[in-house]
This record gives structure tokens, C-alpha cells and sequence, in this order.
């Protein structure tokens, strides 16, 4: 199953789930947790068949007959071990008056509701991992029968089984994004997007050791981080050890369950000995390879005598009020983060904009900051990259074993108009624009090669779309040596052509074979625009950075190095670095064109006398 595909089912099973919703008297809150839940079922059974199968490759017999599966070999397996009564296709095979099947929990009471067959399913899962113990979602008493049987048989998909648990895993996360949307409107929990995780997680790079998220969330940072580890070619778990704080519960159980239907083991702690202001919860002080975090911004109240007694603020409180309280909480995350890593750790994380340049004791906290040496990187981000949150942010990054080359500089990237619009109220980064800010991170460390890896990546995706969309013209012109910029130009002629052979063709076509024949080239005419997209990032990076050598560009990306953010007052801000992009001539000329203006304004004008008086005489006409 393709890409398109895949986005097509996540489509259709939310539209299917969220319909049941709006049909029910349920919040997007109380409907959001038994949903993930279900996808977390339909997730581990999907896995625990795959394994099943591994393991009964080479089961021994015993008596003519193959030994039956235990838990243990599932443990083995890095997989759940499930009960019958907890296997998916039972719980939608079980009958519609649930009563006539006569089923018992462990204990012998009788379960009369599908509701109650599904709850004791999550018991019986949670029995076999601890980290999962208490995490599950019990509460489907809140749905009828008939509407509990239907979302069973939604997520039953057959189409599911095909595309295998992977994607049953991406599924789940598209899930957790959309509620994040409709979660925002009941007031609920705060997500951190897939690509502002994924541009800390590329940035850091992750290889092994300790991963710290001291405000966890619903654990984005830790699956992005496990895909990463994963894709390299070494297994997640056994490179790295996650530890997450997390004060809201609700997050910390959602978080549990985005790392294991991701396959993740992790330690995470919740509740109030998990507010990280007050509390080292995993004694961890000095001693994490990553910080990763979306903390919350600018809190106020914050206890300052409790904070200073915890310790883990190397350079001091920020300012206090008169109640002994910090005013604003973001310099107390960002000295946590900076203690919490050990002598070659690296930290990514979140921060409101307005905390690059704060003053007063923050900015003596800044100034400490910076003399160490350890800033790496910082990135300016555009409004509406959050669900619930339209003000733009910025990236920080600290790196305790920098190269002697950057030691004393810094890397600005201003990337406030670099983004894709998803829709009225939200941005986001594409993967080929998430590699393009990270690419000239490469150039900034010296590591050329992934730069140039980029580029060849370029070519060999244009040269497979462009076969795809039947652009043979493009694909050979590539093949031979065409520059981006040729090989966008051809696309955009090519695109030109299938817009006028759409139009020539829909207006010979019959009426009842027209809005079957307009969907084929709106497909057509929508995978050109994808390659298109493709090409244009291509030219956006390659027009700056050519072969692979770093420079700066006005209204992009500046290093700069430790006198010169000095001279500024140790602002931390990219725009205060990179400057502004200078204004491409048109080749217009101005003078001669607002003459033209003026002209076109004094016809519009007396075209509009003329109507005015037209109208005024016929109602004359009219006696009126």
C-alpha cells in the first residue's frame, strides 16, 4: 500500500470514528482515550499475529503436535503476549446479545455489555507488561453496545492487515494529532507537532545513551527519536533509555501507550512528584546524552525557594517577586536542560520567542549561557505551527562537545516564511523542508557528506517521479545531468501540457462520464504538483548551498560568533542576525508603472461615471 493510499485510510477511518462521536453525547475528552485504545488493541494483535508467526516457524512438537505459545516467547520477542480474551478478533466476533455468551472475568463474575468484555480485555493486557499497569482505558461502560461493536468493526479493517503494524502505529499518531484539534476546543491537552519533534530529533541526531523529555507530553519526542535510532539500523530499546516526566496523568497514560504501540520501553513518571520545577524524578541530573522537550511557556507562580532547594540551576535563579515566586518560568526550563546533560550531551527543545532576548536576570542567565561555548543552534519558527497555540516559537539546541571550529560561535536560522500551509490555522515542515533547515546545520558541523547525500536524494526521487507521472521528457533530461532549476522548468511545461490536454478532454466528454474523468486528472494534475514540490525544494537548497559550502544568507541563516553576539546584547533572536532577505528586482520600472497605475485608475473611474449614470437614468424611467 502506497503513501496516498495509507493517507486515504487514516482519512476514512477518522472521518468513520469521529462521525460515532458527533452522533454520541461525548466530548472529544472523554471519546479521545477508549478510541487510542481500541487503535492500541487492533495495534498489539496485529503484532502479536506477526511474532506468532515467527515463532511457530520453528516450534518444536511434542506428540504430533506443535508446542502452544507462552508469554515468554513473546517477551523475547519485544511483543505483548494476549490472551484470547483479549485478541481482537474475539472481542468483534463475540455476539450481539453479549449476555448469551456467558463469559467471566478471572474472578468468575459474569460481564453482561460489551463494555465490560472490553474493559476486562485491557486488564488482561496490562497483566502482561508493567509498564502498562494502570495505563489502559477502562472506562467503555460510556458507550452502548451498538456503538462500542461499531468502532470495534471500524478499526477491524481488513485493509489494516495488509499494510501491517508499522503503519497501524503511524495510524495511532494520526489519531492522537487529530484529537489534539478537536481536544484543544473541550480545553484539553496540549501536543507538540510531528515536525517541530522531528526537527529537534534530526538535529540532535540520537545514536545511545540516556533520553531525558522532563515534560514529556504524550511522548512525541520519544517515537521520534525511535524511528530515528530504528532507521539507522540498531534497535531503539537497546541503544537508548528513555525517561520522561510528566505532571499531567492523563498525558504521562498517553504517553505509556504511544511507546508501546510503538514498540518503546520507557520509564516515565507522573503526577505531582513529576513536576519537574520541584523535582529531579529520576535522579538525572548530570547525567542525560539528550534533553528533548516542549515545555510549557512563560508559567508563572513558581515556588523560588523550593526550585532553589532542588538545585539544577547552574547559573542561577531568574527573577524573583515580592511573594518569592519566579515570574516567568522559561529560563527555569532552560537551565534544567542545560544541567541536566552530561559532558558530551546534546539538548533540543522549545521555547516562546520572546525568551531569545528577555531581560533583566534573564538575560545574566543567557549571557553564562553563551560564554560556555555550548549554544549550537538557533531556529526562529513561523505562527500556527501548534494545534492549539497560533504564536510562533523558537528551537534552541545545546551541544556540550562541539568542535573546536564552532566552539565560539553560534548558528542562527531565521525560518519564519520557510513552511507549508496545511490549512488556515496551521504550518507545518515537509520532510524534504525539515532536511533543508537540517542540511545546513551539516554545512555549519563540517559533515559535508549528509549534505551531499541530500542532493543525490533529490535527484533519484525526481528521477522516479518523474517516470511515475509519465514525464519521460524530464526524466531522460535528468538523467542526463539537467540542473534543478532545468528539471523544475520542465515539470512546470510538462504540467502546462496535461492542464491542456484536461481541458481539451473534458469538454468532449459525455456529461455522465464527467465527474469520473475530472477526478482522474485532478489525481493526475495533483502527483505533477507533488513532484513539483519536490523540485522547488530542491532549488531552494541547491541555489544557496550549491555543491555543499556553507555561507550565510541574508534573511536565512548567519554564524556568528561570540563578540559579535556580545555587540548585540546577547540576544539570542535569528532575525537580529541573518538581517532581511534583499527585494528581487522585477525588472519593472517604478516610475513609468505608477504612471500606468494612475491611467488605469482615471478609465475605472470614468467607466464607473458612466454606469453610475446609466442605472440613474433608467430609474428615471421607471418613475422611481
Amino acid at each position: 500500500m502506497d503513501n496516498k493510499s495509507i493517507k486515504k485510510l487514516e482519512a476514512d477511518l477518522w472521518e468513520s470514528a469521529d462521525l460515532l462521536r458527533a452522533g454520541s453525547k461525548l466530548t472529544s475528552n472523554e471519546y479521545c482515550m477508549p478510541v487510542l485504545g481500541l487503535i492500541f488493541l487492533r495495534y498489539a494483535y496485529s503484532r502479536f499475529k506477526l511474532v506468532e508467526a515467527e515463532i511457530l516457524k520453528n516450534r518444536p512438537m511434542r506428540r504430533g503436535k506443535v508446542l502452544p505459545v507462552e508469554a515468554s516467547d513473546f517477551t523475547e520477542k519485544s511483543a505483548l503476549f494476549l490472551p484470547e480474551e483479549a485478541q481482537y478478533d474475539y472481542l468483534v466476533n463475540l455476539p450481539e446479545e453479549i449476555v448469551s455468551a456467558n463469559i467471566n472475568d478471572a474472578k468468575g463474575n459474569s460481564l453482561n455489555s460489551l463494555g465490560e468484555v472490553v474493559n476486562y480485555a485491557m486488564e488482561l493486557v496490562e497483566a502482561q507488561s508493567e509498564q502498562l499497569t494502570g495505563v489502559l482505558p477502562k472506562n467503555y461502560t460510556i458507550f452502548s453496545d451498538e456503538l462500542l461493536s461499531e468502532l470495534l468493526r471500524i478499526f477491524n479493517n481488513n485493509a489494516l492487515d495488509a499494510v501491517g503494524g508499522d503503519v497501524i502505529g503511524r495510524i495511532y499518531e494520526y489519531f492522537l494529532n487529530k484529537f489534539a484539534k478537536n481536544i484543544a476546543q473541550d480545553d484539553g491537552v496540549f501536543f507538540t507537532p510531528k515536525s517541530l519533534v522531528k526537527m529537534i530529533v534530526n538535529i540532535i541526531e540520537p545514536k545511545s545513551g540516556i533520553l531525558l523529555d522532563p515534560a514529556c507530553g504524550s511522548g512525541g519526542m520519544f517515537v521520534q527519536t525511535g524511528d530515528f535510532v530504528n532507521a539507522k539500523g540498531m534497535s531503539a530499546n537497546s541503544a537508548m533509555t528513555f525517561y520522561g516526566q510528566e505532571k499531567v496523568e492523563y498525558n504521562a497514560r498517553l504517553c505509556l501507550m504511544n511507546m508501546a504501540v510503538h514498540g518503546l520501553n520507557g520509564k516515565i513518571k507522573s503526577g505531582d512528584e513529576a513536576n519537574t520545577f520541584y523535582h529531579d524524578a529520576h535522579n538525572l541530573n548530570g547525567c542525560c546524552d539528550y534533553i528533548m522537550a516542549n515545555p510549557p511557556f512563560n508559567v508563572d507562580k513558581v515556588k523560588s525557594e523550593t526550585t532553589e532547594n532542588a538545585g539544577r540551576l547552574p547559573f542561577g535563579l531568574p527573577s524573583v517577586n515580592k511573594s518569592k515566586e519566579v515570574g516567568n518560568a522559561n529560563y527555569l526550563w532552560i537551565s534544567y536542560f542545560y544541567s541536566y546533560l552530561n559532558e558530551k550531551g546534546r539538548a533540543g527543545f522549545v521555547m516562546a520567542s520572546s525568551a531569545t532576548d528577555s531581560q533583566s536576570k534573564d538575560k545574566l542567565i543567557r549571557e553564562q549561557l553563551i560564554k560556555t561555548g555550548n549554544v549550537d543552534v538557533m531556529i526562529s519558527v513561523a505562527n500556527n505551527f501548534f494545534y492549539t497555540k497560533s504564536l510562533p516559537c523558537s528551537l534552541w539546541f545545546f551541544d556540550k562537545a562541539k568542535s573546536a571550529s564552532i566552539r565560539d560561535k553560534v548558528l542562527f536560522i531565521d525560518a519564519r516564511n520557510y513552511y507549508t500551509v496545511v490549512d488556515r490555522t496551521l504550518n507545518e515542515w515537509t520532510d524534504w523542508q525539515l532536511r533543508n533547515v537540517n542540511s545546513i546545520v551539516w554545512l555549519y558541523r563540517g559533515d559535508i557528506e549528509k549534505y551531499k547525500e541530500l542532493v543525490r536524494d533529490y535527484h533519484i526521487e525526481l528521477i522516479t517521479q518523474a517516470a511515475m507521472i509519465h514525464d519521460h521528457e524530464t526524466h531522460d533530461k535528468i538523467a542526463a545531468g539537467a540542473t534543478f532549476a532545468e528539471t523544475l522548468q520542465s515539470l512546470e511545461a510538462f504540467k502546462a501540457k496535461q492542464q491542456e490536454l484536461a481541458k481539451f478532454d473534458m469538454e468532449k466528454i459525455v456529461r455522465k462520464d464527467k465527474k469520473k474523468r475530472q477526478a482522474e486528472w485532478d489525481e493526475q494534475l495533483g502527483a505533477i504538483d507533488e513532484v513539483i514540490a519536490v523540485a522547488k525544494e530542491a532549488v531552494w537548497l541547491y541555489d544557496k548551498f550549491g555543491e555543499g559550502e556553507y555561507r550565510d544568507i541574508p534573511g536565512l541563516c548567519k554564524i556568528a560568533d561570540l563578540g559579535e553576539i556580545e555587540s548585540k546584547n546577547w540576544s539570542l533572536t535569528p532575525g537580529a542576525y541573518v538581517g532581511v532577505a534583499p527585494v528581487e528586482d522585477d525588472g519593472v520600472d517604478f516610475n513609468e508603472r505608477m504612471k500606468e497605475i494612475h491611467a488605469e485608475l482615471l478609465k475605472l473611474q470614468a467607466e464607473s461615471n458612466t454606469l453610475m449614470k446609466t442605472i440613474s437614468d433608467n430609474m428615471k424611467e421607471l418613475g422611481l
